[in-house]
């Protein structure tokens, strides 16, 4: 019958465009013969992960309705943004490496001269509905026009707080290549992009973009954005080289032990981009909470020194049952107890993890609900500041330990010069 349409053909044709486009033919034939890719879906390192609340529905709806704890999930008044220029960003750094965080985990790096944008989201909503879904808590720092030339956007995987289909639109304007998770590629074509701009990559794969390495690793997570989640595109986590700096970026994952591998094949990173917030105890296997996030860190780098972390994955966008400032109170903590170097940024500021300096004010505090107790009174130990405090601490205990030795020569002095019997 001329016109007809079939309801399956019906029901695509209502589905929104950020739903994107599922993996068919050629790519579909390269997932299926990922070692990662078993019974019909991508595999997680360490088994099966939980994906839902893993505790009684009825404890998980009596935490999200609890009147209490509601407004200490968003903040209470304005958050800070930096007033960043394009003129920030056209500075060249002066150590080579510069950090820019835009909110949630997007951020732009700039490596040896090139310039990285990880998990661009400039969207007012993480949703496919320009009407509903969790909402922008602060504006992004500065438009997309203005952030000047990119060489590479890198996706980690497809989740809307990740992947926003109005940003990629407006990328795909440009000439920037993007490197994306095996099966992702479906999205961004759908979206505009030429395959010939595409580097879509397996776990332990690489692609060069100019003086630059880019390597997609594992994470512990999931994918998924339309009305059936197929598991066919795939997660990861990034370590991107440059002539002189490495970064990882963690994408959305939870702490496994594939950290320390990442980080004896591709560190150790003058800084990593960590996932810290929209944790849950129901839904342990997926994210990782702060101190998690530190234990990965440290993972990557093999012990305290020498890199630093950023965490990512807050304060934009309310995701969880947590407070709102509880992922930046339990970094810095978690942080002072390892010993970590970490950076504490307002959305929109630029800063170069290897200077001798970077942002460490727990800046969410001016607007945030305050805990019970109140805010600690001792100030974060970040940047310098841990270096300082380490070394005070080695200082301390050399000049206990020159101390006792005194006090045990004196004792020997003592003892020789006492009489006799």
């Amino acid at each position: 019958m001329a016109g007809f349409r079939s309801p399956s053909s019906g029901l695509r044709a209502l589905q929104p465009a950020a739903f994107g486009a599922d993996p068919s033919g050629e790519r579909m034939a390269r997932i299926r013969r990922s070692p990662h890719f078993k019974d019909g879906v991508f595999q997680n390192p360490g088994g099966t992960v939980r994906l839902g609340p893993s505790g009684s529905a009825l404890d998980f709806a009596k935490n999200y309705f609890d009147r209490d704890a509601r407004p200490r999930r968003a903040p209470q008044g304005t958050v800070p943004v930096h007033a960043t220029t394009l003129a920030d960003t056209a500075r060249p750094p002066a150590t080579g490496l510069r950090l820019t965080w835009m909110g949630h985990s997007s951020v732009l790096a700039e490596i040896d001269g090139h310039r990285v944008l990880f998990d661009p989201v400039w969207g007012e909503r993480c949703s496919p509905f320009p009407f509903a879904g969790p909402k922008r808590l602060h504006p992004v720092p500065l438009p997309l026009a203005a952030l000047g030339p990119v060489d590479v956007v890198v996706i980690s995987h497809d989740h809307y707080d990740h992947l926003d289909m109005p940003t990629i639109k407006a990328l795909a304007g440009t000439d920037t290549l993007f490197a994306v998770p095996l099966g992702v590629g479906a999205h961004l074509e759908h979206w505009g992009v030429s395959a010939g701009r595409l580097r879509e990559l397996d776990w332990h794969e690489s692609a060069k973009a100019g003086g630059l390495t880019l390597t997609a690793t594992p994470a512990r997570h999931f994918c998924g954005r339309g009305l059936r989640n197929t598991q066919h595109t795939l997660w990861a986590s990034w370590a991107v080289a440059g002539e002189e700096h490495r970064v990882y970026h963690s994408g959305d994952t939870g702490y496994f032990d594939g950290f320390r591998d990442i980080g004896a094949e591709h560190g150790p990173f003058d800084a990593t981009m960590i996932q810290i917030g929209a944790y849950s105890e129901f839904w342990p296997d997926i994210h990782m909470t702060p101190e998690e996030g530190i234990r990965a860190h440290l993972d990557l780098q093999g012990g305290p020194e020498p890199g630093l972390m950023l965490p990512i994955h807050w304060a934009t966008f309310n995701l969880a049952q947590h407070p709102w400032a509880e992922p930046g109170e339990g970094t810095v903590e978690a942080a002072r107890a390892a010993g970590a170097r970490v950076a504490l940024p307002r959305p929109g500021e630029p800063f170069e993890p290897t200077a001798e300096t970077v942002p460490s004010e727990p800046w969410w505090r001016g607007v945030a609900v305050a805990p019970a107790g109140g805010w600690p009174v001792s100030e974060a130990l970040t940047g310098a500041a841990v270096k300082t405090a380490i070394d005070t601490a080695a200082v301390a205990q050399a000049d206990t330990v020159r101390d006792d030795a005194k006090g045990a020569a004196k004792g020997a002095e003592d003892t020789e010069t006492l009489p006799a019997g």
